[in-house]
């Protein structure tokens, strides 16, 4: 879980990283997405093969994913060009809204989480996450210029589609190994992800061939950390800590990020918006918090 951790703090530095005008390895937003997926997808091809080979690949694999598989499209696109107009660790405070979604479509599509969602404790940490968020926001610096309330437009964007793949997935794969899951689910982004980077990127994405050879290897090493290895230690994690453990250490991520990019790049936040983010992140412990024990009772009693 700590590896996942660690994983999904870089990878925004990274994608910020090549978001630099300035940096040696600077590329737009379009040819990041199609170079670190469209590795990260050929590395998954591998077990996709041999498990299609060996017989064990679900029947409708490919078709169950296609929902799933679009919502992370969205929320993708969203979340790597944001970099490109605010800094990482608003960023990431920002993507904790993720959670009002999550809220609103567990109610609608899981009945067995309704009885949480009703709990004053649980509406209360959600109106903790709202005023954090936008808080946090609202005390940024940029706060009013256009390139960083669209960047957070942006972020916020990637949260709601986020909490919504992550929907998707629950509700159209259940049942289904998540390794599978999120092999197909892969090969999917990618393709799309590379098309985008043909018609949108610069030169077609043919920048990337330029970077120096650092550079470069630092674009693949992102796609391994945060696309390739960083799902399956968080589906390992899940399965060995359950899920409110191995959610609840990732709502740690945005001061990790904050913290290094701090570090890496500068970036400063303002007192009050560590306060207003710190408040957004225990908001969504306490649901998580408040799911589990309702959830938890409501399978003993069952």
């Amino acid at each position: 879980m700590l590896l996942t951790l660690f994983g999904w703090t870089v990878t925004p530095l990274f994608i910020n990283h090549f978001a630099q005008p300035d940096s040696p390895g600077y590329i737009d937003p379009w040819t990041s997405n199609g170079w670190r997926y469209g590795f990260s997808a050929l590395l998954w091809a591998v077990p996709l093969v041999i498990w299609h080979l060996r017989g064990k690949l679900p029947a409708g694999l490919w078709k169950a994913a296609l929902i799933p598989a679009l919502m992370n499209i969205l929320g993708q696109l969203g979340f790597t060009w944001a970099h490109y107009k605010i800094e990482p660790g608003l960023l990431t405070f920002g993507l904790r809204a993720q959670m009002v979604v999550v809220a609103i479509g567990a109610a609608v599509l899981f009945p067995i989480e309704r009885a949480a969602i009703r709990k004053p404790a649980f509406i209360f940490g959600l109106l903790m996450v709202m005023g954090g968020t936008a808080g946090t926001i609202a005390f940024d610096q940029g706060f009013g210029e256009g390139a960083t309330m669209f960047g957070v437009g942006l972020a916020l964007w990637a949260g709601a589609f986020f909490a919504a793949y992550a929907l998707a997935v629950r509700k159209c794969m259940a049942g289904i190994n998540p390794m599978m899951s999120f092999a197909m689910i892969s090969q999917y982004t990618a393709g799309t992800m590379i098309v985008v980077m043909l018609f949108a990127g610069d030169e077609m994405g043919a920048t990337a061939t330029r970077m120096p050879l650092d550079q470069f290897g630092y674009l693949l090493l992102s796609s391994v950390i945060g696309i390739g290895l960083g799902h399956v230690l968080y589906y390992i994690s899940i399965a060995k800590l359950g899920v409110a453990v191995s959610t609840g250490i990732i709502q740690l991520q945005p001061f990790t990020v904050a913290l290094l990019s701090m570090w890496w790049f500068g970036e400063l936040l303002r007192g009050s918006q560590w306060v207003t983010g710190s408040i957004a992140v225990g908001g969504a412990l306490l649901m998580l918090v408040v799911q589990h024990v309702v959830l938890s009772r409501s399978k003993r009693l069952a």
